[in-house]
């Protein structure tokens, strides 16, 4: 991974959770952190400390992240979204990585070995512009998504994609919809998307280039882009892991991470 660099892209203003980033989050040890610190400690899993970069348009998050020892770099307030934040940034590191991984600020709970195979998938495929995570559904998961689709909530994104491991379409409803014999199975076929993307640096100058898509916006979901532009998006397929990797999507998000955090140890 020496030559990957890490990109958690943070912005403070959110429609459904203003100021996220800083939103504390309690570990096992009652210690309060904000949000973006435990997504910069979730990216040291991942590579070194010096390959992480917090991009961010907000001085007060740029404090925060400079207050725990992170790396900063500012970056436009006309950014639409996280990925072309990270096209912003590449251009201003000391060096350009031969592969960026975006790690959503939103993520804490991404496992490690996720980006791993992702940049291993990327340098095995040059047909594609991007690779991220589809994550078999356990049915706690599918249950907190399916929930906070009733209370008009968005729980996390779901993913759908072909026999290829190409990306068919992203979504912040549920999809597929399930019969009732489907979604009572102990691993309900849905794929939880995970908030992490591995590109190349001219995949996101690509990216800049197309201009926001139809779908990108009615979704709310940068990685539309690219299958509007027809460009191949892989996807990784994962089983369940041993804990529900829950994005801070909303308010209502915050106890049930910090009852992960808990129970698995992390300060």
């Amino acid at each position: 991974m020496k030559d990957v660099a890490v990109i958690i892209p943070a912005r403070y203003r959110s429609s459904r959770y203003p100021a996220k980033p800083l939103a504390p989050l309690v570990g096992a040890t009652g210690l309060a952190k904000p949000l973006i610190q435990r997504s910069w400690e979730c990216a040291r899993t991942i590579v070194e400390a010096d390959a992480i970069w917090v991009a961010t348009d907000d001085e007060r998050i740029a404090d925060a992240v400079r207050a725990f020892g992170g790396q900063v770099v500012m970056t436009s307030e006309d950014c639409a979204n996280g990925t072309e934040r990270c096209a912003e940034a590449i251009d201003k590191l000391p060096a350009s990585p031969e592969i960026i991984v975006n790690l959503q600020g939103d993520a804490p709970l991404t496992p490690a070995h996720v980006a791993s195979a992702l940049v291993d998938a990327l340098r095995e495929d040059n047909a594609v512009a991007m690779t991220t995570p589809a994550l078999r559904c356990a049915r706690s998961t599918y249950a907190h998504l399916v929930a906070d689709q009733a209370q008009g909530r968005v729980g996390g994104t779901t993913v759908v994609f072909g026999a290829n491991r190409r990306a068919l379409y992203f979504s912040k409803r549920v999809i597929p919809h399930l019969p009732p014999s489907a979604a009572a199975e102990d691993f309900p076929p849905v794929h939880l998307h995970l908030g992490v993307y591995a590109y190349r640096p001219e995949a996101l100058r690509r990216y800049v280039a197309l201009g926001v898509s139809q779908l990108e916006e009615l979704e709310g979901l940068e990685q539309l882009r690219f299958l509007a532009g027809g460009i191949a998006v892989g996807v990784v397929p994962f089983d369940p892991i041993a804990w529900d990797a829950i994005e801070l999507n909303n308010p209502t998000d915050v106890a049930p991470i910090e009852a992960i955090l808990k129970a698995r140890g992390i300060a």
